[in-house]
């Protein structure tokens, strides 16, 4: 008896082991899982998106209105322009008739130192003809030494610049010259005429040292006591203690 009450249970979880195969087995119905979505998330991209194209068109049509501007404004910039030289035009016209005489005299005072130009040109070149014909090697004449365009120029005050050209005719015996320039300054100082001849010292005469095969320019810059006023300038060429040429300056 106690063996037969054991057994029958087995039929009811038979049972419910087929029932449980049926739903949760390979056998059981698919089920479709569909998430729900808000329609309310659809609607603010679609807002969004218009939103967005609205502001598209409007920032084209806004363009499109600038550049039509632009040509506007410019030309009233042109025309603007084109009043301003007509309103100068009419006013030199209407001032013409004062400054007539202004522009002749204008007009003389440029001619004028246009020709003034063109004399001291001529001179100038005069001045050249006349250097390079004296600088022409005359024959059976021997090597000579010449101090040629020896000006001077006031800078500053008491402050000078002189300028030479050096020419040296050569011969067979000499082809070049070796020496020395001596630059000597006169000058009235308190009533007393003194004298600054330069170099002043052993040491700067370094400077002043010749050689010469041709041509040879020379510049220099000395300066007077406060005060002083300069009388005459004369450069010196010598070799040894022989003064072979000089000249006075031009001022």
């Amino acid at each position: 008896m106690g063996c037969n009450d054991s057994a029958m249970p087995l039929p009811a979880a038979a049972l419910k082991l087929k029932r449980f195969r049926r739903r949760f087995g390979i056998s059981a119905p698919r089920v479709v899982v569909r998430s729900h979505f808000p329609w309310q998330w659809l609607v603010l991209p679609a807002i969004l998106l218009a939103l967005l194209l609205g502001v598209a068109g409007w920032m084209v049509a806004q363009k499109k209105e600038t550049g039509i501007l632009g040509v506007e404004v410019e030309g009233f910039r042109q025309q603007l322009q084109a009043q301003r030289e007509e309103l100068n035009l009419l006013r030199s016209t209407a001032g013409t008739g004062q400054s007539v005489a202004s522009i002749e005299r204008a007009a003389q005072q440029q001619l004028l130192t246009r020709i003034q130009g063109l004399e001291a040109e001529n001179a100038a070149l005069k001045e050249d003809i006349l250097l390079f014909e004296r600088l022409i090697p005359i024959a059976g004449e021997g090597a000579s030494v010449r101090v040629e365009n020896f000006r001077v120029f006031k800078e500053s005050g008491t402050r000078f610049r002189y300028r030479l050209l050096l020419a040296f005719q050569s011969d067979r015996q000499t082809p070049d010259f070796r020496g020395r320039l001596q630059i000597a300054i006169s000058y009235a100082d308190n009533g007393k005429v003194l004298q600054l001849v330069l170099p002043e010292r052993r040491e700067n005469s370094a400077e002043y040292q010749l050689e010469i095969k041709h041509f040879l320019r020379r510049e220099g810059i000395f300066e007077l006591p406060a005060g002083a006023v300069l009388r005459a300038v004369e450069a010196r060429v010598l070799q040894g203690d022989t003064l072979k040429s000089k000249r006075l300056a031009q001022f």
